[in-house]
C-alpha cells in the first residue's frame, strides 16, 4: 500500500483532523505569480479564432468525437478561452477577498476554466515539430499576454514520443504538455495543494474537450509516461514541479512524425535552459506534497493494461427503490466561448425564491455524466465511468427534498434519505462564502479512490482527481449555458457526507460539492472584457 492511500485518508479526515502544518498561515504579500515568467525568452503573439455558430456547449458535451485537425488559430482560440485572461470582474459577494478586489494589484481576472482557490498553477507548454507554423521548439503559453514564449529552438518532439512509450502519439509532432509548479498553489493550501492541483488538471482538460469537440476536433490526454524524461526536457525541478498530462494534437497537413527517440537519457537530449523568475522572496516545500509527488512518480512510465481499472469503476445503481424520473435535459445552444466567459462562482448569492426547474437539474446531471470519463490513456472506451453523483435536493420544482443517487441509465433519482437537507449541508461546510441551503440542488461526485489506487497504483490518484475536476468544469459550463448560477467547493466535512450517504458500504469517497440554482435578482456586478 503506497503513500497515496495515506494521503487520500488524510484528505477525507481533514475537516476534523487538520493536515500538517496545522498552524500554517499564507504570506499573501509574498505570494507567487499565477504563471511563470521567463525574462529574455522570445515572444510570438497568437492570432484570434473566430468561432463558428454551431460550436455550442451541446455539441461540445454531447457531440460525436471529432476527427478534424488543429491550426494555429484553433490552438490559439482554445488556449485563450480556456486559460487566458479574458476580463476583469468585481461583484458584491460573500468571498473573503471581497475587500481587496477593487485594488488593481488584487484584481480578479477571469478565465474560462475554474481553478481551486482561483490560483491557476498549470503551465501549458507547446512542443512543436516541423509540421507546426512556428520554428520547431518548446514554447510556453503566457496567459496574461496571450502569446507564446520560446524556451527552446529545435525539434524536441522525439523526446515526447519516447516518453509516451512510442505508441500513443507515435504519428504526431505537436503536443501540449501540462506542468505544475507546486509553490504556486501550496503557498495557500500547503499539504492540501496536491489534491487541488490534480483536480485543476482535469478541469482544464475538460474545457479543452468541450471546446475541441464543438469544433469537430478531439482531445485525449496521456497521464502515464516517463515523467522524469519530460521534466528534464522542460528544465523542471523534480521535487518542486511535475508533468501531469500530455495531449497529442492532430495538426492540419502534418506528415508522419519521425521515430521516437532512444530509451534512457542520452547526453545530447534537448533541454530547456530558460529559468522561471520566481516572484516570491521566500518559498517553501511541504513534506506531504513531496512524498505524494514521489509516490505518483513511481511507475509513471508503466501504463496500465486495458481493463486494469475494471474493478474500480463506478458501481451500478441498485435496482428498485423509490425513484423520481427526471424530464429530458434542455438543449445547450449557447456558443462554447460565450458560456466559458459567463462562467463564474456564485459565492453566497443563491436565493431559493424561485425553485430550480427539474429540467435544469436534468441538464446539469447530463453534463456530469458526459464528463465522468476523461478519455485518457488508461480508461477503456465505452466502459462505465470512474465517478457517479449523489444529489441533495433543496428547492427543485416537482421533486421532494432529500438526498438521491443519480442513475445515468434512465436519468432518474433514487431516494437515499427523505427530508430537507439544508441544515446538514450548511453545518458541514467549513467556510462562510456559500449559502448552501438556498441552492436549488447540491451535487456530490464520488469515486472509489482506494479501489483505483489498488488497481493501478499511486499514480491513479491523479486520474481520479482529474475526472472529478473535469466533472466540476462540465457543471460550471453547462450551468452557464443554461442560465443557472453555480459554485464548487472543497471545504466540507467528508466524513459527515460519507455517513449521511452511507458511502462506507460502497467504498466511495465524496470529493467535491457543486451547488446550482438561482441568484438574487439585480446583482451588483462589474465586468470589463480584455479579450
Amino acid at each position: 500500500m503506497g503513500f497515496a492511500h495515506e494521503y487520500a485518508t488524510a484528505i477525507v479526515r481533514r475537516g476534523r483532523y487538520p493536515m500538517e502544518p496545522a498552524d500554517f498561515v499564507p504570506d499573501w504579500a509574498d505570494r507567487p505569480r499565477k504563471g511563470k515568467h521567463f525574462p529574455g525568452a522570445e515572444t510570438f503573439p497568437l492570432p484570434r479564432d473566430e468561432a463558428p455558430a454551431e460550436a455550442t456547449v451541446q455539441q461540445g458535451l454531447f457531440g460525436p468525437r471529432g476527427t478534424g485537425a488543429f491550426t494555429l488559430p484553433l490552438l490559439a482560440g482554445m488556449l485563450q478561452e480556456s486559460y487566458g485572461l479574458v476580463g476583469r470582474r468585481l461583484a458584491v459577494q460573500a468571498n473573503s477577498d471581497l475587500g481587496t478586489l477593487p485594488m488593481y494589484t488584487q484584481a480578479n481576472w477571469s478565465r474560462g476554466t475554474a481553478s481551486g482557490g482561483g490560483l491557476y498553477p498549470i503551465g501549458v507548454h507547446w512542443v512543436s515539430g516541423p509540421s507546426g507554423p512556428l520554428t520547431p521548439g518548446v514554447y510556453y503559453y503566457s496567459t496574461p499576454h496571450h502569446h507564446m514564449r520560446r524556451l527552446l529552438a529545435g525539434d524536441a518532439t522525439a523526446e515526447v514520443r519516447a516518453a509516451l512509450g512510442g505508441r500513443l502519439g507515435a504519428d504526431c509532432d505537436q503536443f501540449l504538455v501540462l506542468g505544475v509548479r507546486f509553490w504556486q498553489n501550496a503557498f495557500k493550501y500547503n499539504s492540501f495543494s496536491y489534491h487541488v492541483v490534480t483536480m485543476d488538471i482535469g478541469a482544464l482538460l475538460q474545457t479543452w474537450r468541450i471546446w475541441a469537440r464543438a469544433r469537430g476536433l478531439h482531445i485525449g490526454a496521456a497521464l502515464w509516461f516517463d515523467e522524469a524524461r519530460l521534466g528534464r526536457l522542460l528544465g523542471l525541478g523534480q521535487d518542486e514541479e511535475g508533468v501531469f498530462a500530455v495531449v497529442p494534437l492532430t495538426w492540419d497537413g502534418a506528415p508522419p512524425a519521425a521515430p521516437a527517440g532512444p530509451a534512457g537519457d542520452p547526453p545530447t537530449a534537448p533541454r530547456v535552459h530558460h529559468a522561471d523568475q520566481e516572484r516570491s522572496r521566500t518559498t517553501m516545500t511541504f513534506e506531504t506534497v513531496r512524498r505524494m509527488h514521489a509516490a505518483t512518480l513511481d511507475g509513471a512510465a508503466d501504463r496500465p493494461a486495458p481493463g486494469t481499472l475494471d474493478t474500480a469503476l463506478a458501481l451500478p445503481v441498485p435496482e428498485g427503490g423509490e425513484r423520481t424520473a427526471l424530464p429530458g435535459p434542455r438543449p445547450l445552444d449557447t456558443p462554447v466561448g460565450q458560456a466559458l466567459r459567463a462562467r463564474r462562482s456564485s459565492f453566497g448569492r443563491f436565493q431559493a425564491v424561485r425553485p430550480l426547474p427539474a429540467d435544469a437539474l436534468s441538464t446539469v446531471l447530463a453534463a456530469v455524466d458526459a464528463a465522468s470519463s476523461l478519455d485518457t490513456d488508461t480508461e477503456t472506451p465505452g466502459a462505465p465511468p470512474l465517478s457517479r453523483a449523489y444529489v441533495f435536493v433543496n428547492h427543485v420544482a416537482g421533486i421532494a427534498q432529500g438526498s438521491y443517487l443519480y442513475d445515468r441509465e434512465d436519468r432518474s433519482l433514487r431516494l437515499v434519505k427523505a427530508g430537507a437537507p439544508g441544515e446538514f449541508l450548511q453545518r458541514n461546510y467549513f467556510l462562510a462564502n456559500y449559502n448552501l441551503e438556498q441552492a436549488g440542488a447540491v451535487i456530490v461526485p464520488v469515486a472509489r479512490t482506494t479501489a483505483v489506487l489498488d488497481a493501478v497504483g499511486d499514480r491513479g490518484y491523479r486520474l481520479v482527481n482529474a475526472v472529478i475536476g473535469a466533472v466540476s468544469q462540465a457543471v460550471y459550463t453547462a450551468s452557464a449555458a443554461a442560465g443557472l448560477s453555480c459554485g464548487v467547493a472543497l471545504g466540507f466535512d467528508a466524513i459527515s457526507f460519507t455517513e449521511e450517504l452511507a458511502l462506507d458500504e460502497t467504498g466511495e469517497v465524496p470529493l467535491l460539492i457543486m451547488m446550482i440554482g438561482h441568484e438574487r435578482p439585480r446583482p451588483a456586478d462589474f465586468r470589463y472584457e480584455i479579450a
